[in-house]
């Protein structure tokens, strides 16, 4: 008779070590801006939203693009952590959260830069005047990110200065909520990414010019971030590593500041792209971003993160198989399937978990894919 091999565990579902953090699996809800706070503050579509992608069985959960200061928002609904009141409604949040899921939590810091100040992409997405509401933007260069649109104000060494220490602050908030995990925004064409790009930067000083000093105010914020958190707080950052633009950021360039910021201490990097110009050219579909993450997985050693139209269990499980990346994070895919998770458990084999509540939930004769959740502990 003919042996069976036994049926290969799904990498997809075992836990994995994120810095000084063991997560229960390599799942990650990616952040997700809604737009629907109120001077920062989240309010109770936060609390049912993220509630529910808590108990989706994942292994971690990213709060949405966060604003360090009310001029880095890019819309008036984005979520912020740069007051009291906008720490309190967290709080808020984290604490809900924490009531019903052991799932670990990250928060992603951001500033907008030349972004900001923007309508909800429902409304169109244009920028606002400021005598219309809107604000004066910022960013490395006074240069508009659409034709039409008014230039943002250019950066001083002092504005540069204040930023680095808004992310700090924001750091401090962020640990003193009880986050297990910071992501650095310095992807999508917000500002990190601006200072990174030689489509937005434009500048003559330290700050531009040469890739050692674009990368120099995204490697300060880290390391004041870094600082900020203390050592029991991971810190990573999401990256795009192209512009899909003409002369614009690159992969080998991002290889050189991947590698720069594993020797400062970065604990991951969260590969996305594009963002910075709407003159890039993307050739979109499943995992279409996927070969980015695998070129920079090859050069550096800390865990990297891919993201990019992932929606089939499999092909998320054949990209951890083929050493292209070591974690998978989905963002639409979880707005579609809340409990992606389940019906990874379901296809590969293995368990996540869920809920008691939730344990009789799954048709007869069903695979048995749910592990116990302790409710309440971390």
């Amino acid at each position: 008779m003919r042996a069976v091999a036994p049926a290969r565990a799904s990498s997809l579902l075992a836990p994995f070590a994120l810095g000084k953090l063991t997560l229960p699996n390599r799942i990650m809800v990616s952040p997700m801006c809604q737009y629907s706070a109120v001077d920062g503050n989240a309010v109770a579509w936060h609390v049912v939203h993220l509630g529910a992608l808590a108990i989706s069985g994942a292994g971690l959960l990213c709060l949405e693009a966060t604003a360090v200061c009310a001029q880095g928002r890019i819309t008036h609904g984005d979520l912020g952590l740069y007051d009291d009141a906008n720490e309190a409604a967290l709080r808020h949040v984290v604490a809900s959260l924490r009531a019903v899921s052991a799932i670990p939590l990250a928060i992603q810091l951001a500033h907008a830069g030349r972004k900001a100040s923007s309508q909800a992409p429902w409304e169109g997405g244009q920028l606002i005047d400021p005598a219309d509401g809107g604000w004066q933007t910022e960013a490395p260069s006074a240069l508009p990110q659409k034709p039409g649109e008014a230039a943002p104000r250019a950066m001083t060494v002092a504005d540069i200065e204040r930023v680095i220490g808004e992310f700090a602050t924001a750091a401090t908030r962020a640990r003193r909520l009880g986050f297990d995990v910071i992501e650095l925004h310095m992807a999508h064409g917000y500002l990190l990414h601006q200072f990174l790009s030689p489509v937005s930067n434009h500048r003559t000083d330290a700050y531009g010019g040469s890739l050692e000093n674009r990368m120099r105010l995204p490697l300060a914020v880290l390391a004041a971030v870094q600082a900020a958190a203390g050592p029991d707080v991971v810190v990573g950052a999401r990256l795009s590593a192209a512009d899909w633009v003409e002369g614009g950021w690159d992969i080998a360039e991002s290889i050189l500041l991947c590698q720069a910021l594993e020797a400062a201490g970065c604990a991951f990097i969260d590969v996305s792209s594009g963002g910075i110009s709407p003159a890039q050219k993307i050739p979109t579909g499943p995992g279409y971003q996927v070969h980015l993450a695998a070129q920079i997985k090859a050069a550096v050693t800390m865990p990297v993160i891919t993201v990019g139209l992932i929606t089939d269990p499999a092909h998320a499980q054949a990209i951890l198989d083929e050493g292209q990346a070591d974690m998978v994070a989905l963002a639409r895919g979880f707005l579609n399937d809340p409990r992606w998770p389940w019906r990874a458990a379901a296809q590969l084999g293995g368990t996540v978990q869920a809920p008691q509540q939730f344990w009789r939930c799954l048709p007869h004769g069903s695979p048995p894919i749910f592990g116990e959740i302790k409710i309440g502990q971390r």
